[in-house]
Order: structure tokens, then C-alpha cells, then sequence
């Protein structure tokens, strides 16, 4: 998966994915290096992901989504990768879009954004409209999202306070580094989603907000 020199870690932040994980893991293994990051799963994610042949970053707490991607990146960043592509453990993502990712980001560009084909909730609504309004970004919050290493090392850190993964992006749109959307197709997931109840959810977006507009 070097692309010639050109090296793509796919992290997948995971809790609690026994059942899909080593489906994602080997789905992705054509187009890049999965990194696993275990963030405090109380079920054999762990061990699967490793048997599938993924790089594992292990949390022994549950840190939550931000900080589980905070450590695949650095653990990209520690191995050189020139490239990272975050990509959800449960099943949902197509892993067919990854070529399209990593010719876009071969290719220069630094930002690499997936659009779904509708948001999940009400409050990722809210978060899209600003976002359309001020950077043209039309769904901040797909979890499948590249980022060239540059992008990343000029932040520093992918997240500082919690933006359900949209900092670094946001950070890149702010410096107009170089950026393409792309339309990406979701499958159904059959189980918990991962963040929970709806009200909780709903908050936790609305707040990720609040703060991404005062930076």
C-alpha cells in the first residue's frame, strides 16, 4: 500500500466494533496502513483488529471520538505517513472512495472531504448551514475525511477541544489550503450509533459548534 513512496494511514477510531472491525480492517488494507485506535473497548476489538492486521493505538479508558482521533494521528505522524484518511469502524463507509482520496491528496491537495447523502440529525443540519455559509463545506460532520500530514503538523494536533472531528478540517478551510469534496455513499448500520441518545447527540454537535465559530 506505498503508492510508490507515497504512504496513507486509514485511521479508525473504535469502540466497541467486534462485529465489523475485521471487515473494515481488511476492506481498507488495499489502500493504506490501518491504524486502530482502541479507545478503552470492553469487547475483543482489540485483539480482532490486530489478527486483521491493523496497527494497534490502545486507550485502557474509553477517551471518546476526538481524542482516539488525536492518537491515530500522532502515531501516522510518528511513522511518516504522508497522508491520513479517517474512516469509521462500523461498516458504514464505502472503502472503494479511499482511491479517490488518495489520488486527490497525491496529487497536492490537502483536504479531502466526504459528503453523505444527508445528515443524521438535526443539529448536523445546523452545523452544515454555517458551514455552507461561510467555507462552502457542505457536511461537516462524515466521519471520512484526508488530510495531508502538512495540514496536520502546521495545526499541530488534529483536536483541542472536542469538534466531533472537524478542528483540523475547519483550521484548513480557515488558511484556504487546498480542499475537494467528495460525494461518499453510507450503508446502514445495524447497531448503536457512536454518539449516543438523540438529545445528548444533538448537544454535543450544537456545542462543537459554538465553539468552531469563535475561533
Amino acid at each position: 500500500y506505498n503508492m510508490g513512496e507515497y504512504k496513507v494511514a486509514i485511521v479508525i477510531p473504535a469502540f466497541n466494533e467486534e462485529d465489523t472491525i475485521a471487515q473494515v480492517v481488511n476492506a481498507v488494507k488495499d489502500y493504506g496502513c490501518p491504524i486502530v485506535v482502541n479507545d478503552g473497548s470492553t469487547d475483543n476489538t482489540k485483539i480482532i483488529a490486530f489478527q486483521s492486521g491493523a496497527i494497534i493505538v490502545n486507550h485502557i479508558n474509553n477517551q471518546g471520538y476526538d481524542n482516539a482521533l488525536n492518537s491515530g494521528f500522532i502515531e501516522a505522524d510518528k511513522r511518516d505517513f504522508d497522508a491520513v484518511i479517517t474512516f469509521d469502524a462500523d461498516g458504514q463507509h464505502c472503502p472503494t472512495i479511499l482511491k479517490i482520496y488518495i489520488d486527490k491528496l497525491q496529487k497536492g491537495t490537502d483536504l479531502v472531504l466526504g459528503v453523505r447523502p444527508k445528515p443524521a440529525r438535526f443539529a448536523e443540519a445546523v452545523f452544515m448551514f454555517y458551514t455552507r455559509l461561510r467555507f462552502n463545506w457542505k457536511d461537516p460532520l462524515c466521519g471520512m475525511k484526508g488530510y495531508s500530514m502538512e495540514l496536520y503538523r502546521n495545526q499541530g494536533y488534529f483536536d483541542s477541544y472536542n469538534s466531533i472531528g472537524t478542528q483540523l478540517a475547519l483550521f484548513g478551510l480557515f488558511n484556504q489550503y487546498s480542499y475537494a469534496q467528495i460525494d461518499v455513499p453510507v450503508y446502514e448500520r445495524y447497531d448503536r450509533p457512536r454518539i449516543s441518545s438523540t438529545l445528548k447527540s444533538n448537544a454535543s454537535i450544537l456545542i462543537a459548534l459554538i465553539k468552531s465559530v469563535r475561533i
